[in-house]
This record gives C-alpha cells, structure tokens and sequence, in this order.
C-alpha cells in the first residue's frame, strides 16, 4: 500500500503537460506554417488524441481495482504525458517558425518503445 501511494504520488508531483490542443491554441495564427497542410493534420491528431485520453481510465478506477492497480494506473498517466508532451512537439514543430522551447526540446527517441529481449 505505501508503495502505491508513493508512485501515485510521485505521478502527481512529476507535473502535468499542457493539452496539445491548447497549446496549439497558444501558437500565432499569423505564423506562415499555421496555414500548412502538415499544421491541420498536426492539429487534428491533437485533437483525436485528447478525445481518445478522456476516455482511459482515472485514479478513481485504480484506488476501485485495489492499492495495487495504482502502479498501472501511474504507468498509464505517465504513458499519457509521454504522448501529449510528443504531441505537443509535433504541433509546434509542424505550425510554428520559431524555435522550440525548452520543455519541448528533446530527443523523441527517448519515448520510443524499447525492444527487450527475453532469456
């Protein structure tokens, strides 16, 4: 139990991603690639994705299945935060001229599924 609560908590403290959409809407509109057909695509897989996350299971369902469900759901959480932070560079990458911000800067390879071989 103490484990659960401290990865849950962990998870909370680790800090939120702002939505791809919003932060979508927080680049100029005026920007020369915000036209682009590459941006709209950009933009909808934003919005495809925030549709799809509204219906995954919350803290709620974990704390529901048992203190040891809650593990899996951090993992789901931090999974999503993965996905809108990858998504929020993608947006910025494909609508915006300016360079990217510090939090969005990365290597995207980090979050790639990692092959693991089994004995």
């Amino acid at each position: 139990m103490r484990v659960a609560m401290i990865v849950a908590l962990g998870a909370v403290l680790a800090g939120c991603v702002a939505s791809p959409v919003d932060y979508a809407g927080s680049l100029s509109q005026q920007d020369p690639k915000w036209a682009t057909p590459q941006c709209q695509q950009a933009r909808v897989a934003a919005v495809d994705y925030e549709q799809r996350e509204k219906q995954h299971p919350g803290w709620g369902m974990g704390v529901l299945l048992g203190p040891y469900s809650m593990g899996m759901v951090a993992a789901i959480k931090q999974h999503e935060q993965d996905q809108r932070r990858l998504l929020a560079r993608q947006v910025h990458l494909q609508c915006s001229s300016r360079p990217l911000p510090k939090d969005l800067d990365f290597d995207p390879a980090t979050y790639a599924p990692k092959k693991t071989q089994y004995p």
